[in-house]
Formats: C-alpha cells, sequence, structure tokens
C-alpha cells in the first residue's frame, strides 16, 4: 500500500468497495430473479454475469491497495 496516501484518498477507496460490494449484490439478486422466472434470455443473464465479475475484478484490486502487503 502507498503510504503516502492521506485518509481522506482511504475513505474513498473504502466507500467504493462497498458500493462496488452493493453493485456485486444487486447483480446477483437480479440473476437469481431471472433464473427463478424460467425461460429467459440467457444472453441477458451472461451480461449480468460478465458484469458481475468484472465487479469482482475492479473490487478485489481497491482492496489490495487498502490492504498492507504482509511479508510471511
Amino acid at each position: 500500500m502507498n503510504d503516502n496516501r492521506n485518509e481522506a484518498e482511504r475513505a474513498a477507496m473504502r466507500a467504493e468497495v462497498e458500493r462496488l460490494r452493493l453493485e456485486h449484490h444487486d447483480l446477483q439478486a437480479a440473476i437469481d430473479a431471472l433464473l427463478a422466472l424460467g425461460g429467459v434470455d440467457q444472453l441477458q443473464i451472461q451480461r449480468l454475469k460478465k458484469r458481475k465479475l468484472l465487479l469482482r475484478d475492479r473490487l478485489q484490486r481497491i482492496e489490495d491497495e487498502i490492504t498492507p502487503d504482509i511479508i510471511a
């Protein structure tokens, strides 16, 4: 982690993490609801799943920036 980040930058990163987690959760809920309906457009579901994976990757990158590396 860059120790030169000020508290405002770290707070903004934590807020972004929370926003991404909520969006990721909402996408999963949308996917589950569409699957429960049955007979839905598989392309639409695939697009939602891809968006969810992109969010997860972005979330992981930000969390990695926030969390300091620990040398074992």
